[in-house]
């Protein structure tokens, strides 16, 4: 337990003037911290507030932000066009790749039970505290600081939704990716490793002789979507 909690105060006194710069901005310290604290911290701190209230704030300030360079900057495009690019870069993954890019793992604040199944990689987790600290500004330095910081986090990747898009569901897109170039419809094969507790899964995907491609989960789901997103690439590079 000592471990634990030595753990914690090395986190909660983590020097976040990195973190700050990345984001472009200064924070009320009380403000970014609430904004790095986890749910399960929380809990395990005597039911201390956490982030999840500045998630749900962030979450409308990066639509907004997202949907007004989107219809800026897009004037043929109609709304469902419009709406799809949307989803896409607001989606977990696109948020989570951001996070991960700004190494924003290290500094959120995880209870031990996320802490020891790797909570500090995972999307979710990272995608939401991405949207804690979007509200965290708006709150602190107002709607114009909160949009700037959004489009120079998440706005490079405008150029990119379709790859955010077949991200989010990557086996409907590799489907009709086959069906515009008159290919077979893609077959699955998975294989497993390891005991019951640890079972690790690999699937592979082809599409007809064009394509072939592999990914690895903890879940057949997960392992056939990793192998789709991987499958979809390759035949979008192929195809252009």
């Amino acid at each position: 337990m000592r471990h634990a909690a030595s753990a914690h105060r090395e986190r909660e006194t983590t020097d976040r003037g990195p973190l700050l710069a990345v984001l472009g901005v200064s924070l009320d310290p009380g403000l970014l911290e609430l904004a790095l604290t986890h749910r399960s911290y929380a809990y395990e701190h005597g039911g201390r507030p956490h982030n999840e209230r500045l998630e749900f704030l962030g979450d409308s300030v990066l639509g907004l932000a997202i949907t007004t360079a989107l219809y800026r900057d897009n004037p043929g495009l109609p709304e469902g066009e419009l709406a799809k690019m949307r989803a896409a870069v607001v989606s977990t993954v696109a948020l989570a790749e951001v996070a991960t890019s700004i190494g924003l793992g290290q500094y959120i604040l995880l209870g031990n039970g996320e802490e020891r199944t790797g909570g500090r990689e995972k999307s979710s987790i990272l995608a939401d505290t991405m949207e804690a600290l979007f509200g965290a500004v708006y709150l602190d330095k107002g709607q114009d600081a909160a949009t700037d910081t959004v489009m120079r986090l998440v706005g490079p990747l405008l150029q990119d939704t379709a790859r955010f898009g077949a991200a989010m569901d990557p086996k409907t897109h590799l489907q009709e990716a086959a069906n515009r170039i008159g290919a077979p419809a893609p077959e699955y094969a998975i294989e497993s490793t390891g005991p019951d507790h640890d079972r690790r899964f690999t699937a592979t995907v082809t599409v007809g002789d064009i394509v072939s491609a592999t990914g690895t989960g903890t879940s057949k789901k997960q392992a056939e979507m990793a192998a789709a997103l991987t499958a979809w690439t390759e035949l979008n590079a192929r195809a252009s």
